[in-house]
């Protein structure tokens, strides 16, 4: 039977904006390896596939307005594979500012250290703020960034299949650790990299780690189709997830992948009382906290106008710039904009509605609540599973595990017990064989 899968996407506080400001949150939590510690385990008591830690090379938000700073994901999620034996571990890099050299070698120790755990979130990153952090002018045109991901991807597989499943022997009676003709130089040679190679790594548990995309422009659906494994996704809407799921298997399929091997994870905001009544009690505390400055001043930044044009109690002004304007998170501004028009809401209305998920689906209600709404969107071709993302933590993800989670295993929705100890194995996703099985074995004849 087909089975929900759960993403625990980490964030400081919280995903709503003025969690931090609620009496009980702890404003440092961000850097705080022991509340991450936590967070894992409570998801990994959960079952839950794994979790996931976004991040930028640029400060993110405006400091004044939420905890913003940001540490390394991979070196924070190292740390919690030591505390945790199961859960699967996530974390965002670039291909933009990063070499795949560096890369490759960071993600394979992570999925080595964690005994085959380890995923990348693999984005572009959009902003000129991030630009000129590594001395360029602006940011590379949106086409040229996926265009360089594509290949970043190219030399990272490379890599990673370098070394042959069997290289290391360790047969210490003849004195070899590893057999030299199961190892290959890559020898790349393309328009944005020259790579010999191979990697200073043997290949690590799961073949290369577990690709993740979260891009919905078209260019970033074309790299998902091709590359992904697993998507995440804003759809605040049953329509609009269901439109998005059925494009990218097609896509997938057309790519000449197989489409249940592209695992769709729109993302839930879940707010959750034990009544209708106490959920939305919290739901209304929080947008009470929310600083319109703030607000405005960063939709203002996602759609690259003045903010002074930006009027509270009015609806978006008319003459936006159109997605084909703007070089940076394209699909987002779309996705903000169309909600926008299609609800008629005001300004204060969409930083409110922004303010609990960026965009990504929020629910206010019940553990049932919660869980039919999961259950709908499983059966009715909308998801494989859910990005969760608490509006509070850590409150939000125990409630979310100790009442909805029951819930969808008492339904036959949800394990109950890891089936697996790999990171592919609790996404139902094949080991990828070797790309140079046939010239290794030829090697080693």
């Amino acid at each position: 039977m087909r089975k929900l899968h759960f993403n625990l996407f980490l964030h400081d506080t919280g995903h709503h904006e003025a969690s931090w400001r609620l009496p009980a949150a702890d404003p440092y939590s961000n850097l705080s390896l022991a509340a991450h510690q936590e967070l894992a385990r409570v998801a990994e008591e959960a079952k839950f596939d794994s979790v996931f830690l976004a991040d930028s090379p640029v400060l993110w938000s405006d400091p004044g307005r939420r905890p913003s700073g940001k540490l390394e994901p991979t070196l924070l999620l190292a740390a919690l594979a030591a505390g945790t034996s199961r859960i699967g571990l996530i974390a965002t890099a670039s291909t933009s500012y990063n070499e795949p050299y560096n890369l490759a070698r960071r993600f394979a120790s992570l999925d080595h250290l964690s005994g085959g755990r380890a995923g990348w979130n693999i984005v572009t990153t959009a902003g000129e703020a991030a630009a000129r952090n590594f001395g360029l002018d602006d940011q590379p045109l949106h086409r040229a960034r996926y265009e360089r991901a594509d290949e970043f991807l190219e030399v990272s597989t490379k890599l990673w299949d370098s070394w042959a499943d069997d290289a290391v022997v360790a047969d210490k009676a003849a004195g070899v650790h590893a057999r030299r003709d199961r190892v290959r130089a890559i020898d790349h040679r393309g328009a944005h990299f020259r790579v010999d190679g191979p990697l200073n790594l043997p290949r690590s548990p799961q073949g290369h780690p577990l690709l993740v995309q979260a891009g919905s422009s078209e260019d970033g659906k074309q790299f998902a189709a091709k590359w992904a494994e697993a998507v995440f996704t804003a759809q605040p809407t049953l329509a609009e997830s269901q439109a998005f799921y059925a494009d990218l298997k097609r896509r997938a399929a057309a790519a000449g992948r197989d489409p249940d091997h592209v695992v769709i994870l729109p993302g839930i905001v879940p707010v959750i009382g034990d009544t209708e009544a106490e959920a939305r009690e919290l739901d209304a505390e929080l947008d009470r906290l929310i600083a319109p400055s703030y607000a405005v001043a960063t939709l203002a930044h996602t759609l690259r106008v003045d903010p002074a044009i930006l009027r509270l109690d009015e609806p978006l002004p008319d003459d936006l710039p159109g997605e084909d304007e703007i070089e940076g998170a394209k699909s987002r501004r779309t996705l903000i904009v169309d909600w926008a028009r299609r609800d008629n809401l005001t300004v204060r209305e969409l930083i409110g509605k922004l303010g609990g998920g960026r965009g990504h689906r929020t629910f206010t209600g019940t553990p049932v609540q919660v869980a039919d709404t999961i259950q709908h969107y499983f059966e009715n071709g909308a998801a494989d599973g859910f990005n969760i993302m608490p509006a509070v933590l850590p409150s939000g993800i125990e409630a979310f595990a100790e009442k909805v989670v029951p819930i969808l295993q008492e339904r036959g929705l949800f394990r109950t017990e890891y089936e697996g100890a790999t990171l592919r194995e609790h996404y139902g996703l094949p080991r990828p064989a070797n790309q140079f099985t046939r010239e290794l074995e030829g090697a080693g004849a």
